[in-house]
């Protein structure tokens, strides 16, 4: 069963908003990388429909912990060498 907490709002931290405007630039790179390419028609509308919701999903993923909890930004943990947290490229401990 679900917990209705998870169709709360929950406000993203500074720290969460830039990494959700980072997501959103990469996929709009990706946009315009699938506009050009892809033919019209409905494989491409499908396309372009599924990119934005995983976008969307994203942007959940960064606020929410798996169970739906509230993720902050204490709960992701990188390498002490890491140059800088936070990046696309980084993957958390």
């Amino acid at each position: 069963m679900y917990d209705p907490l998870l169709f709360d709002y929950l406000k993203p931290t500074e720290r969460q908003m830039a990494q959700m405007a980072a997501l959103r630039s990469a996929a709009r790179m990706y946009f315009i990388v699938l506009e050009r390419s892809l033919p019209d028609g409905p494989d491409k509308t499908y396309t372009l429909r599924k990119l934005r919701e995983v976008a969307m999903w994203a942007n959940v993923a960064i606020t929410r912990q798996a169970d739906g909890t509230p993720r902050t930004d204490d709960d992701i943990t990188y390498p002490s060498d890491h140059p800088a947290p936070g990046d696309l490229g980084s993957v958390p401990l």
